[in-house]
C-alpha cells in the first residue's frame, strides 16, 4: 500500500506541475502588451522553426508548449504564409488561431519593365482595387518594382506612396548627384532607362545599350527604340498583353511624341517601370562607340558602330 500511495502521489505532484507548466506555457508573455508586432510566415516554413521564432521574439512563453499545442490539435497543416499582425497580450491558442486565418498582408510582386496598366491590373486583382483608381495616382517611372508585402486594407494613395517611396530608397542621392554631373536630370534617367529596361536582356547589354541610346542623343539622332512603339500601340487584345511581340512599317508610321523613330530625342514621359539594375545602366553606362544593336533569336546581343555594320548584323542574326 505505501509504495502505490507514494506512486499515486508522485502521479499526481507531476500532473499538477504538468498542467502547472502548461498553463503557464499556453499564457500570454505580457496581458498588458497589445503592441501590433509583424511575424512573417514564409511559404513552407515547418511548425518547429515556427514555434522557436515566436519564442524567439517573445510572442510566445514556451517554444516546446506552442509546439505542442499545434502539433496536438492538428493545427500545423492549416498555419498560413504571410505577414501577421500579433502581439504579446495573446494566449498561444489565440496566435495559433490567427495563423490559420490567412495573412493580414498581401504578398505584391511587381516584375522591372511593367507598365502602369500592368501593376494596376495586379493590384485589382490582389488588392480588390479598382484600376481606374491605381492609375490616377500612379506615376510611370517611378512605381519601384519590387515584392512588396501589402495590408489588405490599404488605401490606393497609400500603394502608390509605397512604390514611389521605394523608389526614392532605391536611387541614392549620390546616384542622382552622379547624373546630375553627367548632364542628366532624373527624369530624364528613368525615362533612358524605361528604354533600357524593355530593351536590354541582361545585366551585361544594359549598360551597353543605355551607353548606345546616349550617343545617339548626343548627336541628336532618332532612338529608333520598338517598345516606344509597343508603348503607343498599347494593350493587344489577340495577344493579350500590352507589349505588341511584332511591329510593323506601318506601326513606324504612327503619329505620336513617344514614336522615337520619327522625333528625336526622349519621350514625354517614361514608358514602364525601370528597376534599379536598369537605372544604374544609365547613370554609370559602358561608353562605347556603338551606334546601333539588335537582339538575335535567342537573346544576344550584337553592337554595331556604323550602319553598314548593323546592316549585316541584321542579316547574319535575323534573317
Amino acid at each position: 500500500m505505501t509504495r502505490v500511495f507514494i506512486f499515486c502521489a508522485v502521479l499526481l505532484f507531476a500532473i499538477a506541475g504538468g498542467l502547472s507548466w502548461w498553463k503557464n506555457a499556453m499564457g500570454p508573455v505580457d496581458e498588458k502588451d497589445t503592441t501590433p508586432v509583424s511575424f512573417v510566415v514564409p511559404s513552407g516554413q515547418g511548425t518547429k522553426e515556427i514555434s522557436k521564432r515566436l519564442a524567439t521574439v517573445g510572442l510566445v512563453r514556451s517554444q516546446i508548449g506552442f509546439y505542442i499545442l499545434v502539433r496536438f490539435f492538428n493545427i500545423n497543416g492549416q498555419i498560413q504564409a504571410g505577414d501577421f499582425r500579433l502581439n504579446k497580450a495573446m494566449d498561444a491558442r489565440t496566435i495559433a488561431k490567427e495563423l490559420t486565418r490567412g495573412m493580414m498582408d498581401v504578398w505584391v510582386t511587381i516584375p522591372e519593365g511593367w507598365r502602369d496598366e500592368e501593376i494596376a491590373t495586379t493590384i485589382a486583382k490582389d488588392l480588390n482595387i479598382p484600376e481606374k483608381e491605381f492609375l490616377s495616382l500612379a506615376k510611370e517611372g517611378y512605381m519601384f518594382p519590387d515584392t512588396y508585402s501589402i495590408p489588405q486594407d490599404a488605401t490606393t494613395g497609400a500603394i502608390v506612396k509605397l512604390l514611389q517611396d521605394t523608389f526614392y530608397q532605391k536611387v541614392t542621392p549620390q546616384m542622382i548627384a552622379d547624373a546630375k554631373k553627367a548632364g542628366l536630370s532624373l527624369q530624364s534617367v528613368v525615362t533612358i532607362a524605361s528604354l533600357v529596361e524593355r530593351e536590354g536582356k541582361t545585366s551585361q547589354d544594359r549598360p551597353v545599350i543605355a551607353g548606345i541610346l546616349l550617343n545617339r542623343l548626343n548627336q541628336d539622332w532618332p532612338l529608333q527604340v520598338d517598345a516606344t512603339l509597343q508603348y503607343i500601340l498599347g494593350y493587344q487584345v489577340k495577344d493579350k498583353t500590352w507589349w505588341k511581340k511584332e511591329l510593323t512599317e506601318e506601326d513606324k508610321a504612327i503619329e505620336s511624341p513617344y514614336n522615337t523613330y520619327k522625333y528625336a530625342g526622349l519621350p514625354p514621359t517614361p514608358i514602364a517601370n525601370p528597376g534599379i539594375e536598369a537605372i544604374k545602366a544609365v547613370i554609370y553606362p559602358t561608353k562605347t562607340e556603338y551606334m546601333f544593336y539588335i537582339h538575335d533569336k535567342a537573346g544576344g546581343a550584337h553592337y554595331a558602330k556604323t550602319i553598314e555594320e548593323h546592316e549585316k548584323n541584321v542579316a547574319n542574326y535575323l534573317r
